[in-house]
């Protein structure tokens, strides 16, 4: 184990020199095909296996350096986003594979030295893993390390996609490291620019670790300072209070004397005072006899009157709970009002789009009437039917309208009767319903109407179809259209005034509905 241990030791010294002037005659900068650099990497794999433990299973065994490699994960935080990756990689299917891919990455963070002086610093832990006399549990391992700080002056550009990481053989090629010698006398020279750069590439990463724990030691001195501040001040003002707590005991002790010669001066008084109200106590119990006797008769009075009371509270808390009864149903009652109400708007909106689809049919129809001149007789006859037809929508218009202003008249009669005939308003409510449910029969039988009229229309557009030759008597019903479209704006005007109707019966239930309840409250009161 020594000798094994003193050969990888010297291995790995010629690995790193021969790296390190490689780069520098590259410029630095290297890739994954560079002999130098697999080389390093196969002694590297070399000193990570010396005297590992072989971990058995029921497969075989089992001897590979990823296992206390993934131990820096734990230890340093920075290194998750290393093992993550090598986790994620799919090409890489054995733990020898996933141990390079992670040499690889540590070498191009320019992290390897650091990562691997985390691992050697917790030799507890890799006692787990290496025997007592392998090379990472020794000395060596932190020459190995000191040897490795000067690779991060190197940049690395290495990829993982594509390389079959898992089934190369990390054979040590010695042939790099042999040279003629005439390349040792001539090469003296370059070999000594070489050790200068490394030992300046050392001394600068020593001092950058250096740097930061001057920096870290100044900030702790730093917060030992602001802490040494706080307890001179904490102190300062102990001594404060300790001063102050002695004036105060010295204060108080004068205080307790005065009080004390006060107390017996006190004592003295209240005795002869003692002796006084003795005297007077037992003239005044038998007033006090007598008193009681007259209380306790009253007492008993006021309770008869109060068991009186709770029972005309009982009375009235049944009452009140009646009319609280009467008050919800009466809501109910508007709220359904009020659902009547939307449902007759709804009405009239939809009687607005039949007639908005009645002028949009009535424009199709100029466009078709142009072509008519034999058959304007039948024409005309059914256009007086339609004028007919509206005709007798208007007076029932005209009639539900007549019903309304009755229903608005009833209204305003039940309000002068709303003085105590809540009864009366009820049934007046449910004609008010009736009358509802019949101007939504006229509306349904208004809507029935216009329907056979669209009907009426459709057969004229076949009509017209036939008839493209007639074009002498278009003028005249064009004024005929003019009329009819005079007409339907009177209609919206009807229908207009309908809503607005239909709003004031609104605001007059909402009207009945609060002096109802002001009439309740005023009976309740």
């Amino acid at each position: 184990m020594m000798e094994e241990r003193a050969n990888l030791m010297h291995m790995m010294k010629l690995s790193v020199k021969v790296l390190l002037q490689s780069a520098l005659s590259l410029g630095r900068s290297l890739d994954a095909d560079h002999a130098p650099l697999q080389q390093f990497f196969v002694v590297m794999e070399h000193c990570l296996k010396h005297g590992l433990k072989v971990k058995k299973s029921f497969i075989g065994q089992n001897k590979s350096f990823f296992g206390p490699l993934e131990l820096v994960e734990k230890l340093c935080p920075e290194a998750s986003d290393i093992a993550t990756s090598v986790r994620n990689l799919p090409e890489l299917k054995t733990a020898v594979g996933r141990g390079r891919a992670w040499l690889y990455l540590a070498l191009m963070q320019k992290k390897l030295a650091d990562y691997l002086k985390v691992l050697i610093d917790n030799k507890h832990l890799l006692s787990e893993f290496y025997e007592p006399e392998a090379l990472m549990m020794e000395e060596e391992g932190m020459v190995i390390v000191g040897l490795l700080v000067g690779l991060n002056v190197l940049d690395a550009n290495l990829c993982l996609k594509g390389e079959d990481l898992d089934s190369q053989v990390g054979v040590i090629d010695f042939s790099l490291y042999l040279k003629d010698v005439q390349d040792l006398d001539g090469g003296k020279e370059h070999e000594r620019i070489t050790d200068v750069l490394d030992q300046k590439n050392y001394v600068e990463e020593l001092n950058r670790h250096l740097s930061c724990t001057v920096g870290d030691l100044q900030s702790k001195i730093d917060g030992l300072e602001k802490t040494n501040s706080k307890l001179q001040e904490e102190l300062s003002a102990a001594t404060d209070r300790i001063c102050s707590l002695q004036e105060e005991q010295q204060q108080l002790r004068e205080q307790n004397e005065l009080i004390r010669e006060r107390s017996e001066k006190s004592v003295e008084i209240t005795k002869q005072d003692t002796k006084v109200e003795l005297e007077t106590y037992k003239q005044t119990r038998q007033g006090l006899d007598e008193m009681y006797s007259d209380v306790w008769k009253q007492l008993k009075e006021e309770k008869k009157v109060r068991l009186e009371l709770e029972k005309e509270l009982e009375l009235q808390i049944g009452m009140k709970t009646e009319m609280e009864i009467a008050m919800k149903l009466l809501e109910k009652d508007t709220h359904e009002k009020q659902d009547t109400l939307v449902a007759l708007r709804q009405q009239l909106e939809e009687v607005k789009a039949i007639n908005l689809q009645m002028f949009h049919k009535v424009q199709n129809a100029e466009s078709c009437l142009q072509q008519k001149n034999e058959a304007i007789t039948s024409f005309e006859e059914k256009n007086n039917q339609v004028m007919s037809s509206m005709k007798q929508m208007e007076e029932r218009l005209q009639v539900s309208e007549r019903a309304r202003q009755g229903a608005e008249e009833r209204s305003h009669k039940l309000q002068q009767e709303l003085g105590g005939r809540t009864c009366a308003l009820q049934e007046q409510l449910s004609q008010l319903h009736e009358q509802c449910s019949s101007l939504e029969k006229e509306l349904k039988s208004e809507k029935e109407q216009r329907q056979a009229l669209q009907r009426e229309l459709q057969q004229e557009k076949d009509t017209s179809s036939l008839l493209r030759a007639e074009l002498q008597q278009v003028e005249g019903l064009k004024k005929e259209l003019r009329e009819l479209q005079d007409e339907k704006a009177e209609l919206q005007k009807v229908c207009n005034e309908q809503e607005q109707a239909l709003q004031e019966m609104g605001l007059h239930l909402s009207q009945l509905h609060s002096l109802f309840w002001d009439h309740i409250r005023s009976t309740g009161s």
